[in-house]
């Protein structure tokens, strides 16, 4: 009786452990910026399992790297590579910890991406284990890994890689525009009955002086099976309400200091914003987290106090539209 309960358990620890396979996602570095990123997307259905997130499979380590872990996913992996990232190891030592380390002996069944600055020079390196769920391949640049696996074949990650390197925006701009690549029905085989690429996307970066855990830039979708939503297409919508790219970046702006003053900033209980106008215009701001999501609202002429009280410690998006112009800035909650 009792083995028949121990097989159970493995069993049923075994159907929650090793049930995210990452299909598509790519890891990148800028060594000019200092910034480091993630993106990435799979056919799982994570209204289903009671995850901390929807971007928990790329790991950010600000001014230092990104680990993307996939394919049988296990979070004790995934923190053994923290670890490794944090003792100062390099890409390809750090694969090759993984391997010799796997945390149940199988590291043929893992998938890994590794971009990392290397005193201050890129560096990178990938793992696809040989019993990965076909189609599986990972391609390495100078400062990128572009990985998948239960692919509907190489010109997934072709397309990624080709789309990464054209785009001539910042980094964020760069790994949007990566899976933008894959933005084919069934790029994901499992999701080709669903008329999707996949069923959750998400893309993050980090400055050099962001906090470990808390990039400045987060946005993901995670969509339901057979809801037919194409999360890549809604994640684009979600990334344009917070930037643009090329000509059109909305980074925070100098003309915002010229008309509009946020104080404090950081903010622990409210911020006060306040036009710098001797004849001030009726204007409205918006605050948004940094995956998209609307927080607050409202209409001012001189001045607006905006609670933030209930907000989590982190980085938020405040836009301001005046005469038909949009001034945007980022305010830090403490």
């Amino acid at each position: 009786m009792k083995t028949i309960l121990f097989i159970f358990c493995l069993l049923f620890i075994s159907s929650r452990v090793f049930f995210a396979q990452d299909t598509f996602s790519i890891v990148a570095v800028d060594s000019v910026t200092g910034e480091v990123g993630s993106a990435g997307a799979s056919c799982v259905d994570l209204f289903q399992f009671g995850l901390p997130s929807d971007h928990f499979l790329g790991k950010l380590f600000p001014g230092i790297g990104a680990i993307n872990t996939q394919a049988y996913y296990v979070p004790t992996n995934q923190n053994n590579a923290t670890n490794r990232m944090d003792l100062g190891d390099s890409p390809s030592e750090i694969i090759d910890w993984l391997i010799n380390n796997d945390v149940s002996g199988q590291p043929e069944i893992r998938q890994y991406g590794i971009a990392a600055l290397m005193n201050s020079s890129p560096q990178t390196a990938a793992h696809t284990g040989s019993a990965t769920d076909d189609y599986k391949n990972h391609i390495t640049g100078s400062n990128y890994s572009i990985q998948g696996n239960i692919l509907l074949g190489q010109k997934v990650l072709d397309s990624m890689e080709v789309r990464f390197l054209n785009e001539e925006g910042d980094l964020a701009c760069k790994l949007m525009a990566a899976l933008q690549g894959a933005n084919m029905i069934g790029a994901d085989t499992r999701c080709a009955s669903n008329g999707t690429s996949s069923l959750f996307a998400f893309v993050k970066v980090a400055q050099p002086t962001d906090v470990f855990g808390i990039p400045s830039f987060v946005v993901s979708v995670k969509t339901s099976n057979n809801d037919g939503i194409e999360p890549i297409d809604s994640l684009q919508t979600k990334f344009n309400l917070l930037k643009g790219c090329g000509e059109t970046s909305i980074h925070e702006n100098t003309p915002f200091d010229q008309r509009f003053t946020v104080s404090p900033n950081p903010a622990w209980d409210y911020i006060l914003i306040e036009s710098k106008s001797e004849n001030p215009e009726a204007s409205s701001f918006v605050l948004y987290k940094l995956n998209g999501e609307l927080l607050r609202e409202d209409c001012f002429t001189s001045a607006a106090k905006v609670k933030v009280t209930d907000l989590d410690a982190g980085v938020y998006i405040i836009k301001i539209k005046s005469n038909d112009v949009v001034y945007t800035k980022r305010i830090i909650k403490q």
